[in-house]
């Protein structure tokens, strides 16, 4: 008998030779209907795979994010099916997951065109109520390159494949066959044909080389019914409006010129956001007790060799030369902390030193991997490095945790999830102290009771990190916040701290970042916000807008008041009906508008409308300052008054 241990701590007895299907059936009907796939011992394989042993088992449904990943996948083959079948001479190149969906990479002369999607669609349908069972087939690689000897795609492909085993799967009742890793879904008609759409179109080359031939992208989505795909598309909808380049355009905010491809050009009201965004940032460092640094942009060849930046990520650097020696542009500002911390000498009383710095990073994007102020070639890293003690890393790490809380329920953001990163491929260090590493992590994240994930081998060259992302108001998920832990670097620079017992020890660095990049983290805000920010970081805060010109004296001395108490202010004096002003402060997003007229002026007064309301309220000058400042004083991301 082989022996199956459930997620919640349960074992269930089955046959030898039975398989997931048939656990699933025995633990019970509803769960046998939407099981797609599962887990033994940690590997992602199919119902069909049958149980032996003493196994750990999870069953995989739609509502796992691994099992609509899954599905997805298989609704992938299920488009290539299609497209095959509307075009024979199609060759297939391959087909995996991507956020929110799916795309296959297909080689075919005939153009794809939007106007062709209804008909691969309405394949898909026709294939999915067939209701055909995904066949997995197992062979040795040499079998497979045998199999696929005529077609150069599927051949690259198993050249390239890991292990030993080459998998295919088989459905429809054509016998569409394509290789493939897997797992699958057990039958087509586990998909709701309701659910899933054909998306865009769009060239790409094989294996990403120009030189080689321009294949066919064709993306789709795919969820588990017709209300979520309507809710993905709805938001898809509300993504355009809220797109970060046409928002930054409108408002005035920042511009990308050909001269600097990649770089940012911030205009006035672009800065006053990024100034709202760093005099925050400084304020909450100085509470928890970092210090600010800063360092060049540029540095010597040796220095890169010496950190390991050379061999682990030179091409994404920029190099020049100087007087015949090589500098690099730095594309990260832990060396340069470093060299800091390095300049004198250091004992134990001192650690941590806690070392903050805003600083201006490069790094080479492809032109066709650049967005707007989220993927850009120079940014502003908001980094700090923290030397310690090892007795001292968890306390550290736990304090990192807690600014980070702090600063993201200022900005709005309340819903994050956790990713633990362990060591890749690529590394520095031994293995003993990447696993001491990672459990001071584990520790830290386990003391904040905090939920979190492993992803296995994404750690940084240096040292395994913890990583945060944040959903915005549309539920995307952003990286942000990142925590590294590096014992490799001190040593590699000789840093040292003389300790209690008068002996020469090297500190712990601890690499943090809280927003990341601050382009991008501006980038995010905008389109969370759709550029209405809150007050504190409004580019305009308040608006004055005198009904006629008779009211203009007034409405200028408000205006003195207003800058007078350190508000952003601005003044209408146009021409235009004060209905045309109001209308034009909406549209420029402008949070408090202040109308004044004779009765406003008599009084004293200022009528108020707030920004996305129609409703308006008559009060005090000096009483709607008050409340203003308290206002970005506490942060709020209220208007109400």
């Amino acid at each position: 008998m082989a022996k199956a241990k459930l997620p919640d701590g349960s074992i269930l007895e089955v046959a030898d030779g039975a398989t997931v299907a048939d656990l699933a059936a025995q633990i019970g009907p509803g769960l046998a209907r939407v099981a797609l796939a599962a887990k033994i011992n940690d590997q992602l394989v199919d119902l069909s795979t049958p149980l032996t042993g003493d196994v750990t088992v999870v069953i995989l449904t739609s509502r796992d994010d691994i099992g609509l990943e899954i599905t997805r996948h298989s609704c992938a083959h299920i488009m290539a099916e299609a497209i095959c079948s509307i075009w024979p001479e199609a060759k297939l190149v391959y087909g995996p997951t991507v956020r929110d969906g799916f795309y296959y990479d297909i080689d075919l002369d005939t153009p794809i065109r939007p106007e062709d999607f209804k008909r691969i669609e309405q394949k898909m349908v026709e294939i999915i109520k067939a209701d055909t069972p995904f066949e997995r087939a197992e062979m040795s690689r040499d079998e497979a390159l045998q199999k696929m000897a005529g077609d150069v795609y599927k051949f690259d492909n198993i050249q390239n494949a890991q292990g030993d085993v080459i998998s295919f799967y088989k459905h429809g009742g054509d016998g569409f066959e394509d290789l493939c890793r897997g797992p699958h879904i057990s039958r087509t008609g586990s998909i709701d044909y309701k659910g899933f759409k054909i998306m865009s179109v769009a060239g790409a080359y094989w294996h990403g080389d120009a030189s080689q031939k321009m294949l066919q992208r064709v993306y789709g989505t795919c969820w588990q019914n017709k209300k979520e795909l309507k809710g993905y598309l709805h938001r898809l909808e509300e993504a355009k409006k809220r797109d970060h380049r046409v928002i930054g355009k409108q408002m005035d905010l920042f511009s990308f010129h050909e001269e600097g491809p990649g770089f940012a050009f911030l205009h006035p009201k672009g800065m006053k956001v990024w100034n709202g965004i760093i005099d925050f940032w400084r304020d909450v460092h100085r509470r928890y007790g970092y210090e600010e640094i800063k360092t060049p942009i540029m540095l010597n060849e040796s220095l890169w060799h010496k950190s390991g930046h050379w061999d682990n990520y030179k091409e994404n650097m920029y190099f020049t030369t100087v007087d015949e020696i090589t500098y690099a542009v730095k594309p990260m500002n832990c060396p340069g902390g470093l060299l800091v911390y390095n300049s004198r000498k250091h004992s134990y009383r001192e650690l941590p030193m806690r070392m903050a710095e805003l600083g201006l990073v490069h790094r080479y994007e492809p032109s066709g991997m650049m967005h707007g102020l989220v993927r850009v070639r120079q940014f502003t890293q908001d980094d700090a490095h923290i030397f310690c003690t090892p007795e001292q890393i968890q306390g550290e790490i736990v304090g990192v945790i807690d600014l980070l809380q702090e600063m993201y329920a200022a900005f709005g953001f309340e819903d994050y999830h956790v990713e633990l990163s362990t060591q890749p491929e690529k590394h520095i260090g031994s293995d003993e102290v990447w696993e001491t590493a990672t459990n001071a992590l584990k520790g830290a994240i386990e003391q904040k009771q905090m939920d979190y994930q492993i992803n296995e081998g994404d750690g940084a060259f240096y040292g395994p990190k913890i990583d945060f992302h944040i959903s915005d108001y549309l539920n995307r998920s952003w990286q942000l916040g990142t925590i590294q832990l590096d014992f490799s670097m001190p040593e590699r620079f000789g840093l040292s701290y003389t300790a209690a017992d008068n002996t020469e020890k090297t500190p712990v660095m601890i690499h943090r970042a809280i927003l990341g990049s601050l382009e991008r983290f501006m980038g995010i805000l905008i389109e969370h916000y759709a550029g209405n920010f809150p007050i504190w970081l409004a580019p305009e805060q308040v608006r004055v807008l005198p009904i006629s010109e008779k009211t203009n004296d007034y409405a200028g001395a408000v205006l003195g008041q207003l800058k007078d108490a350190g508000l952003i202010v601005s003044l209408d004096t146009s021409d235009d009906k004060v209905g045309a002003k109001i209308a034009r402060a909406h549209a420029d997003k402008v949070p408090y508008m202040l109308v004044v007229g004779p009765k406003e002026a008599e009084a004293g007064v200022v009528n108020v409308r707030m920004r996305q309301s129609t409703d308006t309220k008559t009060i005090a000058l000096d009483d709607l300052i008050s409340m203003i400042r308290q206002k970005i004083a506490d942060k709020s991301l209220d208007l109400m008054i």
